[in-house]
């Protein structure tokens, strides 16, 4: 794999992470590099879209897992506002079905928590010029694996069941009808194969759907 040529300017950076220790950590380690330096710090995905809007990063690091907006709907967000960020997921999370989901919403890279940071700046460099930075045995591993059969709806759905949120209390927060959101679990139960609304949302999160 190429190493790409470090930029002229300092790649602007955005950070999304709702770990403050290791969201602090990451900047600190990135602004030593002397090509890269960080614009801006976000708890979760809904900050960190309104200071992508006010400080224009050129790319945009954020975990999966965040409040109010995971990193995979931040990706889809920016990639539907047409920004020019490039998205690098950086994640606990080695399963294929989340690599799948996060390449759909139009993220650049891939990249374990457990991996360096070098690693991590590097990765940078390669987004910013254009190309990709994932792991290839992960890569491999998504294409192989099967594809997520849930929709949008029902995976937002059976989110919130797997929390432990009844049937009245989702249709309250999405402005669902209860039938409506009945419904939408179910699907979900019968393309799973599952036993009930808990056991799907296990069996999706295991997968990386959910």
């Amino acid at each position: 794999m190429n190493t790409p040529e470090k930029s002229a300017h300092p790649i602007r950076v955005l950070i999304a992470e709702d770990q403050t220790m290791l969201r602090g950590a990451l900047a600190a380690l990135l602004n030593l590099e002397a090509d890269i330096t960080v614009v801006a710090e976000a708890i979760n995905g809904r900050e960190a879209l309104k200071l992508a809007g006010a400080t224009a990063p050129d790319v945009v690091v954020t975990d999966i897992e965040m409040p109010e907006r995971s990193g995979l709907e931040l990706a889809a967000d920016l990639k539907h506002a047409e920004s020019a960020a490039r998205v690098i997921i950086l994640t606990t999370f080695a399963r294929p079905g989340y690599l799948r989901r996060a390449l759909d919403a139009g993220a650049r890279g891939y990249l374990l928590k457990e991996r360096p940071v070098s690693e991590l700046a590097e990765a940078i460099r390669r987004v910013h010029t254009g190309l990709r930075a994932i792991d290839p045995d992960l890569a491999a591993d998504a294409w192989e694996a099967d594809v997520d059969p849930l929709s949008d709806r029902e995976r937002q759905i059976l989110r919130l069941a797997g929390e432990g949120r009844t049937s009245s209390e989702i249709a309250s927060d999405l402005h669902l009808s209860e039938g409506t959101v009945r419904n939408y679990l179910s699907e979900a139960i019968t393309k799973l194969g599952a036993a009930n609304r808990i056991d799907a949302a296990r069996i999706a999160r295991a997968r990386g759907w959910l």
